[in-house]
């Protein structure tokens, strides 16, 4: 994984500046620093379980999540928050964040509804699904991919850009969710 994600800063670090834009960065490290792990088995596994258990879920119940998840941030009680953010995936999640030295600042994976499945850190809502990162890419099918704008992210409290992806079942190539990966602007630009 180091090597992987060196090497897509490496070759974008060695452009000259004017020549390299946030999309072409983000597509060089989507390729070499995202794609090699995307499709891991533990993270398919717990995207399909989640997705058992949440497909009757109506508007109400996700915005209930969703206010719950809101309110627990900063509280000394947050059942809803650690169910995602100390999974066993979680912690894998976190380990690619350490793995990439600094270069990818959070990554979440969401559900077919758009609610989170697991999280490196607590992000901001619970539900992902009315935004871009989920609607332009699980929203448009298998093989989609979302370009966010570099931004300050209060989550991770840092300058990013969000690279999102439509996440399939291997065996079908259907849909099945997304995830969102935070990259540090500093680093890949």
């Amino acid at each position: 994984m180091k090597t992987f994600i060196c090497a897509a800063l490496l070759a974008v670090s060695a452009a000259p500046a004017f020549a390299v834009d946030a999309r072409t960065a983000m597509e060089a490290f989507l390729q070499s620093g995202i794609q090699p792990w995307a499709q891991d088995s533990a993270l398919i596994a717990a995207i399909e379980a989640q997705n058992a258990q949440t497909a009757g879920y109506d508007a109400a119940r996700i915005d209930a999540l969703d206010s719950a998840w809101q309110a627990e941030i900063g509280a000394s009680a947050t059942p809803t928050i650690a169910a995602v953010v100390e999974s066993d995936l979680a912690a894998v999640l976190r380990g690619h964040v350490d793995a990439a030295q600094g270069a990818i600042t959070e990554i979440f994976v969401m559900d077919a509804q758009g609610l989170n499945v697991a999280a490196s850190a607590i992000t901001s809502d619970y539900w992902q699904g009315d935004e871009a990162k989920f609607t332009e890419t699980y929203g448009q099918g298998a093989g989609a991919v979302h370009y966010g704008e570099v931004e300050f992210d209060e989550s991770s409290q840092s300058y990013q850009a969000q690279i999102s992806l439509t996440l399939s079942d291997p065996e079908t190539g259907a849909p099945i969710g997304a995830m969102t990966v935070g990259v540090n602007a500093d680093l890949l630009m």
